[in-house]
């Protein structure tokens, strides 16, 4: 039986974006429910646009095997809230690892339905980065990819990195670890260095006036 790596990659990808839902949430202290909800969101949320947007079936609908990894990932990240703790940057380091796998599996899904690389790079990032959004939005917090931090653009680098590769001809397993960790350590570095986008706005500029 041949191992599909790509469900062992996008199962890693849930248990690391629930992991970041279930520290969202445990942050503004919700109930027992409300963290469920929260990882649940944060690991499917992009996925399931992904598969609405190409046409294809969305993935936890057909095979549960994502709801149960959700559902125990959850549990035992709650369980051992306290190990989590004690990394700094859990929060970033979970959703880097989340977002780097899941660019680069939206890329391939996007390949495999016969869309261009630009497009199959949009996939990607959309799949990477709006369960954050959802997560973001449902903890009353401005989503990460609409502020100046480094997000979005990991992933848009990462999924240019994966054509690049690609067009090397690589193999595709070196292809896929190679593209995501670009993606990882990208969002890895502008979290540790501080590193965001330009702002439009300047420090002395009054953002009521616009109101």
């Amino acid at each position: 039986m041949e191992l599909d790596y790509t469900l062992i990659l996008d199962i890693i990808g849930v248990i690391a974006f629930s992991i970041s839902g279930v520290l969202a949430a445990l942050r503004k202290r919700m109930d027992a429910f409300g963290i469920l909800i929260i990882a649940f969101v944060t690991s499917i949320g992009g996925g399931t646009i992904r598969d609405i947007l190409i046409g294809a079936p969305v993935i936890w609908m057909t095979q549960m095997i994502y709801v149960y990894v959700i559902i125990a990932t959850t549990i035992l990240a709650v369980i051992f809230r306290k190990k989590l703790a004690f990394l700094r940057k859990s929060l970033s380091l979970f959703d880097s690892i989340g977002i780097g796998l899941y660019t680069v599996i939206g890329i391939e899904k996007g390949l495999k339905y016969g869309f261009s690389p630009e497009i199959c790079i949009a996939i990607g990032t959309i799949s990477a980065c709006f369960g954050g959004v959802i997560r973001d939005t449902l903890c009353n917090e401005i989503p990460s990819i609409f502020k100046n931090e480094v997000y979005a653009t990991a992933c848009i680098l990462g999924g240019v990195s994966y054509f690049i590769f690609l067009k090397l001809n690589f193999p595709n397993g070196l292809i896929f670890f190679l593209a995501g960790m670009t993606v990882i350590l990208i969002r890895l570095a502008a979290v540790v260095f501080k590193i965001s986008l330009p702002s439009i706005y300047k420090k002395e500029e009054n953002i009521e006036d616009y109101w």
